[in-house]
């Protein structure tokens, strides 16, 4: 059986823009370095809902937000359930999800986005987010980390913003530094997570408990001209 194949086609199939599959032992803590095949899914955006945005989230895209983060964890639910079933372990990361590590930052127990660039779904853009050449910016993602052994893809190594800064520019918080990604770069080089964190809770609250803003997904290049397949 090509797990590989199989794995990708019910993660579609439930409904994944993207899977990607990287090595990630190097980068894992101790205690999952067992589990060295990250799964990454991209899951996109809708491009009405995200047009809308203009100085301010809306109420489509508070509520869109969250129902993909949903959705997106049962599409993982659905992977994590097959890899059982052939016998490998499996972890799901969920996607939306902030535990207290650390002591005062509040982050996931591993990053999307790590898990998807080495996976080669994108490269990690100067708004933080993940940057896909197919949808840009707007997407969510969900991860799986495995012991199962397959056929890695290519690893995004460089970023591919070059001069543009307009999500810089546009940042409501001023939490973006506009600093070019690189593996291995702090995320504290790339964003400010409390000053983005502090604009949403005192502008936004009339959206929504936990409302995250989209600017930056809305006014990104890459996202507006959508590669058709």
């Amino acid at each position: 059986m090509n797990y590989r194949e199989e794995i990708e086609g019910i993660l579609r199939n439930s409904g994944a823009s993207k899977v990607g599959f990287g090595y990630l032992k190097d980068v894992l803590p101790s205690k999952y370095k067992h589990l060295k095949t990250g799964i990454s899914i991209a899951f996109r955006l809708s491009d009405q809902v995200i047009n809308e945005i203009e100085d301010q989230p809306t109420h489509s895209y508070f509520h869109h937000y969250r129902t993909v983060n949903f959705r997106i964890d049962q599409i993982v639910l659905n992977g994590v359930s097959k890899l059982q079933e052939w016998g490998f372990l499996a972890l799901p990361i969920a996607a939306s999800q902030s535990v207290n590590l650390e002591g005062s930052k509040y982050q996931g127990i591993f990053p999307h986005r790590t898990v998807a660039t080495r996976s080669g779904l994108g490269w990690i853009g100067k708004n933080a987010c993940l940057i896909t050449e197919e949808f840009g910016p707007r997407i969510r993602l969900g991860s799986i980390l495995t012991n199962m052994e397959v056929q890695y893809d290519e690893p995004f190594t460089s970023e591919k913003c070059n001069k543009c800064n307009k999500c810089v520019n546009l940042c409501p918080a001023l939490a973006l530094r506009g600093n070019k990604w690189y593996p291995g770069i702090k995320r504290e080089e790339i964003v400010d997570v409390q000053a983005c964190s502090e604009h949403m809770s005192n502008y936004y609250k009339d959206i929504g408990r936990g409302s995250v803003c989209g600017i930056c997904i809305k006014n990104c290049p890459k996202g507006v001209n959508v590669i058709r397949r």
